[in-house]
């Protein structure tokens, strides 16, 4: 029957020939608000406030947030297994009290003992959580307040860098570019690589997703939480290298002091749902450069600190609540 005789049938065709009300995707802006108000933030401080777009502020701009940025695609890759790492901040303060250290022995074994220092605390609560199944925030809260304070112990005051090599790695830089954009640049591109074109990173998304099916699928569980953790302290340790190397000195009671809370926001801003099952490393970056611009915006604008610690926990409480999904999927 036709929708000529068939009254229903043409009441239903004229239904759906209205034009429906918008309804606001939480969904795509969940995997893209990011971008938008990032592009959005760009253009207001292009705007308003002076020599944004000047060589030097643009490079201040990522000298800051570069050191954020690589702790922040650790922590990426760690909450993609469902798990967090406390410890990265003391991890940072930890790689750079020992630098001076060993600096007698040369930058390169002063920095490889810094290094080492990251894989063994990553490995000390990859361990911990994968062997003996203490919950990630307690295995890694416990490393944060002890490598904290060995970093003191170690480094007991602030010390000055004088190597050349180091001076160098934290203020020169290639055609413009500094070193330390470089470097997180290429973590960057590793870690994109790493998770979206590897085994490993199947495995890391599987584990988040669902543990016990990635368990029975034959996914070396504890192997892949291990190296996550790993992974999260070598690149902490890297980058209190790079601080310690800009800064040219290294201050264990200060350097590394609250980043752990800043690149979980870096990597929950991006995309990256707090469950696991998902490592958004490009969302990660645009994350990191989204809250170093929220910060520097409103200190452009002679706002107190505090103002930009709320605002970034607005921004933050937004993120988890668009991550909720649909009442329906929470």
């Amino acid at each position: 029957m036709s929708t000529a005789t068939d009254p229903a049938a043409a009441a239903r065709h004229v239904e759906r020939a209205k034009p429906r009300p918008y309804r606001f995707d939480r969904d795509w802006f969940s995997r893209n608000g990011v971008y938008v108000a990032l592009a959005l933030l760009i253009v207001v401080n292009v705007l308003i406030t002076p020599n944004f777009v000047s060589t030097g502020n643009l490079r201040l701009q990522l000298v800051q947030v570069a050191p954020i940025l690589i702790v922040a695609l650790g922590m990426a890759v760690v909450i993609g297994t469902g798990g967090i790492d406390l410890s990265v901040g003391a991890v940072i303060a930890l790689s750079a009290a020992l630098i001076p250290l060993y600096i007698g022995y040369g930058p390169v074994a002063a920095v490889l003992v810094g290094l080492v220092a990251g894989v063994a605390t990553g490995a000390l609560g990859g361990t911990v959580i994968a062997r003996f199944g203490i919950q990630p925030i307690v295995a890694t809260l416990a490393i944060m307040v002890a490598g904290r304070g060995v970093a003191n112990l170690v480094g007991s005051e602030i010390k000055s860098i004088r190597d050349p090599g180091l001076r160098e790695l934290g203020s020169g830089g290639v055609l413009g570019v500094p070193y330390v954009v470089l470097a997180a640049g290429l973590v960057a591109v590793v870690v994109w690589f790493v998770v979206r074109k590897t085994t490993t990173g199947r495995q890391i998304v599987a584990v988040g997703g669902n543990l016990r099916a990635a368990a029975l699928a034959g996914v070396p569980v504890r192997r892949v939480i291990t190296t996550v953790y790993i992974l999260s302290g070598v690149l902490a340790a890297f980058a209190g290298v790079l601080l310690a190397a800009r800064l040219q000195a290294s201050d264990p009671t200060r350097l590394g002091l609250f980043v752990e809370l800043y690149a979980i926001t870096a990597v929950v801003v991006g995309g990256t749902p707090l469950r696991g099952g998902q490592v958004r490393v490009l969302g990660t970056v645009a994350g990191a450069l989204l809250m170093q611009l929220v910060t520097s915006t409103l200190i452009a604008q002679s706002a107190p600190d505090a103002v930009a610690q709320v605002a970034q926990a607005v921004i933050v409480v937004l993120a988890v609540y668009l991550q909720l999904g649909r009442k329906g999927s929470r």
